[in-house]
């Protein structure tokens, strides 16, 4: 591992950072949501307008028949395409958190290049579901397109593993980095020398398992998240029967157990979880933790259920400046993510 970003000056900025856009890739892949690609596009559009409201977004497409799909969708919800760009980098699949570039800024103000990107290597979490040849050179595609550097760390890593507070502190969990399906010649230990050379941070936190119904082996994005620096939100169980109330639980005081760099606790606060959602007897990954912070908005998966309106005036209250904003998930989540799975920020130089 000769290259080492963080002693350049490089970091992975907050998702509160600004942003100079959100990169997106085009949903078509039947089966991810098998009898219903459908009817995930009234809301998937409506989290592209919401974000237009505030920022560039940035979509990934096979071609122009695609683009030209995408618009006719996005115009049928008033969405103002002067603040959307399509790109025709084909994918694989929707899931441009995982798949998409990692861009990192440089804290010295005078350092150039302020921007680069990271393409870590990409197996659709673990082999689970090939082809994805197309989805692990998206990052490539796009420094290529932006003249941005690039950086190849060379070892399995997904977007929706790691969670930033921009001062030095990434959060993640055993359950998904761990995972032999990952890296298995890595130990624990090499893995965060990834982590802090790579990313730029100094530190590491480890949660345990994620939830119940999440293909992706316990991604950190549909549990904990940062909301600010010091301040994290988790989610929790409340029925002591549910499968995942002992895992979140467990989650829980390991954070409570957690210190910052300057030896402060987290700042934690509770966010419910919705009422199992279930399709076709499979239990699906929801939860109001994958949301995702945009310039102007926070948006957040809801799913029909009586908890939708608490876990929105919770993150409300921790987003002050910013409109929180609910958007319907129950037939986004079959294909296993929602708005935070799907997006990935491009940061503000």
């Amino acid at each position: 591992m000769k290259t080492n970003l963080q002693e350049q000056g490089y970091y992975f900025p907050a998702e509160w950072e600004k942003h100079e856009a959100t990169w997106l890739s085009w949903p078509h892949k039947e089966a991810s949501w098998p009898s219903k690609i459908g009817m995930i596009y009234r809301h998937y559009t409506e989290f592209i307008k919401v974000l237009t409201e505030g920022e560039l977004v940035r979509i990934n497409v096979a071609d122009e028949e695609m683009e030209a799909f995408a618009k006719q969708q996005l115009l049928a919800i008033g969405t103002d395409l002067t603040k959307v760009q399509f790109f025709h980098f084909p994918t694989n699949d929707a899931w441009c958190r995982d798949h998409g570039p990692a861009f990192l800024l440089n804290r010295n103000a005078s350092f150039t290049p302020k921007k680069i990107v990271l393409d870590w290597n990409y197996n659709a979490w673990g082999n689970k579901y090939p082809p994805f040849n197309m989805d692990d050179i998206i990052p490539t595609r796009i420094a290529e397109c932006f003249d941005f550097p690039l950086y190849e760390p060379g070892i399995v890593m997904e977007g929706g593993s790691v969670e930033f507070n921009g001062k030095g502190t990434v959060l993640t969990t055993t359950a998904c980095l761990l995972n032999p399906n990952r890296n298995p010649h890595l130990t624990q230990e090499q893995i965060e020398e990834y982590l802090k050379k790579y990313y730029g941070v100094e530190q590491v936190l480890w949660l345990g398992d994620g939830i119940v119904g999440d293909d992706t082996d316990g991604h950190i994005d549909d549990i904990t998240r940062f909301v600010n620096e010091d301040t994290v939100v988790t989610v929790v169980e409340e029925n002591p029967e549910d499968e995942n109330y002992h895992i979140l639980q467990e989650n829980l005081e390991k954070l409570k157990e957690m210190r910052l760099l300057d030896g402060r606790k987290l700042n934690i606060i509770e966010l419910p979880m919705p009422s199992p959602v279930i399709w076709e007897e499979t239990r699906l990954p929801a939860s109001y933790a994958n949301f995702y912070i945009a310039n102007k908005a926070v948006i957040v998966p809801t799913y029909r259920d009586k908890n939708d309106e608490r876990a929105l005036q919770i993150l409300q209250k921790c987003f002050p400046n910013r409109k929180v904003v609910g958007i319907d998930s129950t037939d986004i989540i079959w294909g296993l993510g929602s708005f935070h799975c799907l997006s990935q920020q491009e940061p503000a130089v």
